[in-house]
C-alpha cells in the first residue's frame, strides 16, 4: 500500500512468530494401557493414538502453561517488556478469580532466576474459557490487540489442559495433558492469520459436553476416585453430532467470505489441521465436509456428479437425501428439549463419509493433507484447548527436517469447542518460517518420559499418588504448597504457591 509522501509501504502480516510445547514428563503408553484394561490395541492406535501424559502431583494447569511461555520466550529471545498481552486459554482453571495473572507471576520470578527483566507491567492479562476453543480465541484477542491499541508490541497466547475421564468410561483413553505457546506479533515469522476471512459458528447445545460444579455434589459422580478432579459429563454421540454441524457451519462462513468452493479449496491447501481430541476425529471430520463440497460442486461439474452418485451407491445412502441434508438447519438441543430421540442430523452424508474416508480416492487427493506432523501427535494425548497449536507445532518441526518447501504455502486450522463453537481460520506460512520453526522444539518436549506402570497410573488418577516414583524436580514450574489460614485479618485458604526449579 501507499503510505505518506508516495512512499510504498508494506503492511503488515499478523501471525504467529513462534509456537513452544510442555508436556508432563509422566506418560501412560496406550498399548501397556490396554493390556491393564483389555481393550483393543489394534483399534485404539488407529482411533486414538500411542500414548497420553498425566500431571504429577506438583503440576496442574496454570505450571504447564508457564512451562510453555518461559520456553517460548527463551527459545525466540523475546523481550519481555516488549509483551503487552497475556492470553491464557484453558477449560482446567483452578481458581475462579484469576487465570492468566497467575501464570504472569510465575513467569516474572522464572524470568528474574535467569537475569531477565520482568514482564511489562502494562500488559493484560485475559483469560478464554470456552472448552477446547479457549486457545483460538486467546489468539483470535491477541491478534486484534497486536493491530490496534498493541501496535508495534508483542502477545504471548498460553493454552494448555488436563483431559482427565472418571477409569473404565469410554473417554479414558482420550485422556492427556500439556501446553502450548503461541508468540503474536504484526510481521509473523512461522505463520500469517488471515482473520478478515475466519469462519466463526456457535450454537447452544446444552447437554453436550459440560463441567456444571453441582456434579460434585451429587451421589453416583466418580465414587472411586479419592482425589480433587474434574471429570466432564459428556454425551458421545451427541457430541459427534454438535461436533459435525458447528464445523460445517464455520468452513460455510469462511469459504463464503473467501468466495470459493470446498471442493476447489480443499483440493489447493497445502496442509489441514483440525482440533484433535483423538487421531481419526480430524479424518471423520473432513471426510464429512469434502462429501459436503461435492455436493455443492455437482451443478459445475458432471465428473462430481458422477463420483458422488458413485459413492452413494457404494455406501448405501441416497444421493438425493445427501443434497437435501445439505439444505438443512437442525436444531439438536430444541429435538432434545422436546424429548425427541437422539438422530444423527446428517445421517446419509455420514454414510458417504464414512465409506469415502477409507477409500483410495480419498487418501490420495486428501489424506496427505492431513499428514503433516500427524505421527508426532499420536504422542500428544488429549490436550483440549492446546490440542489444534500442538499439531501444528508439529507439522512445522516435521516440515523443517523433511527440508519441505513450504514457504507462501496456504494452510488450514479449525478449531472447535463443544457447548458449542467451531473456527476456520486460513492460513499463509511465511518466508523465513524455517527459523522460526527451527525454535519450536516439540520432539525436545517429549524427552525424559517416565512409563507408569498400572499400580502408578491407577495410584495417580485415583488418589493423586505416586508409589515407588519420584518425579526429578529440574527445569519446570511445580507448586509448593497450598495456603490453609483462613483468619479475619489473612486468608490464603486454597490459594497455590509456586516456584520454578532449574
Amino acid at each position: 500500500m501507499t503510505g505518506k509522501n508516495g512512499i510504498s509501504v508494506t503492511k503488515p502480516r499478523v501471525g504467529v512468530s513462534g509456537l513452544s510445547l510442555y508436556v508432563p514428563p509422566l506418560r501412560v503408553d496406550l498399548e501397556k494401557w490396554c493390556e491393564w484394561t483389555g481393550n483393543p490395541w489394534g483399534k485404539i492406535n488407529k482411533v486414538v493414538g500411542r500414548s497420553f501424559r498425566m500431571p504429577s502431583p506438583d503440576e496442574n494447569v496454570y505450571t504447564m502453561t508457564a512451562n510453555a511461555a518461559l520456553r517460548l520466550i527463551v527459545q525466540n529471545d523475546v523481550d519481555p517488556e516488549s509483551i503487552g498481552f497475556l492470553a491464557l486459554g484453558t477449560e482446567s482453571s483452578k481458581d475462579n478469580s484469576a487465570g492468566a495473572v497467575i501464570v504472569r507471576g510465575m513467569l516474572d520470578r522464572a524470568l528474574e532466576k535467569r537475569g531477565l527483566s520482568r514482564l511489562s507491567r502494562h500488559c493484560e492479562v485475559p483469560e478464554f474459557k470456552h472448552a477446547c476453543l479457549g486457545g483460538v480465541y486467546g489468539l483470535k484477542g491477541a491478534l486484534r490487540y497486536v493491530t490496534t491499541d498493541g501496535s508495534g508490541r508483542k502477545a504471548l497466547v498460553v493454552c494448555g489442559d488436563v483431559a482427565e475421564y472418571e477409569r473404565g468410561s469410554t473417554g479414558e483413553q482420550t485422556q492427556g495433558a500439556g501446553a502450548v505457546g503461541m508468540l503474536v506479533e504484526e510481521d509473523a515469522k512461522l505463520f500469517h492469520v488471515d482473520l478478515k476471512n475466519a469462519g466463526s459458528a456457535s450454537d447452544y447445545r446444552g447437554p453436550d459436553f459440560r463441567k456444571p460444579m453441582s456434579r460434585m455434589f451429587k451421589s453416583g459422580y466418580s465414587e472411586g476416585t479419592t482425589r480433587m478432579h474434574d471429570f466432564p459429563v459428556f454425551s458421545g454421540k451427541y457430541s459427534t453430532f454438535a461436533y459435525i454441524d458447528e464445523t460445517v457451519q464455520a468452513m460455510s462462513g469462511m469459504l463464503d467470505k473467501l468466495g470459493v468452493g470446498g471442493k476447489e479449496f480443499y483440493r489447493n491447501i497445502r496442509a489441514i489441521f483440525f482440533h484433535r481430541p483423538y487421531a481419526m476425529m480430524p479424518v471423520q471430520g473432513l471426510a464429512f465436509l469434502y462429501v459436503r463440497a461435492l455436493a455443492g460442486a455437482m451443478t459445475d461439474s458432471d465428473e462430481d456428479k458422477a463420483k458422488l452418485a458413485k459413492f452413494c451407491e457404494e455406501s448405501g445412502a441416497s444421493i438425493d437425501q445427501v443434497l437435501a441434508e445439505g439444505e438443512t438447519k437442525p436444531d439438536l438441543y430444541g429435538d432434545l428439549l422436546e424429548g425427541k430421540p437422539l438422530q444423527d442430523p446428517y445421517p446419509h452424508t455420514a454414510m458417504v463419509a464414512g465409506y469415502l474416508r477409507k477409500t483410495d480416492y480419498f487418501k490420495g487427493i486428501l489424506g496427505d493433507k492431513m499428514s503433516l506432523g500427524a505421527d508426532g501427535a499420536m504422542d500428544l494425548g488429549n490436550l483440549y484447548t492446546a490440542a489444534l497449536p500442538a499439531w501444528l507445532a508439529s507439522g512445522f518441526e516435521e516440515a523443517l527436517d523433511k527440508n519441505d518447501d513450504l514457504a507462501g504455502k496456504k494452510l488450514l486450522a479449525v478449531g472447535y469447542g463443544s457447548g458449542d463453537a467451531a473456527e476456520a481460520i486460513p492460513l499463509t506460512v511465511a518466508d523465513e518460517w524455517k527459523e522460526a520453526a527451527s525454535r519450536i522444539g516439540f520432539k525436545k518436549a517429549f524427552e525424559g518420559a517416565l512409563d507408569l506402570t498400572k499400580e502408578q497410573y491407577e495410584g495417580l488418577h485415583d488418589k493423586h499418588e505416586l508409589p515407588d516414583l519420584e518425579v526429578p524436580k529440574s527445569d519446570r514450574f511445580v507448586i509448593t504448597h497450598v495456603g490453609e489460614k483462613h483468619e479475619a485479618s489473612f486468608q490464603d485458604l486454597g490459594v497455590e504457591y509456586y516456584d520454578y526449579v532449574q
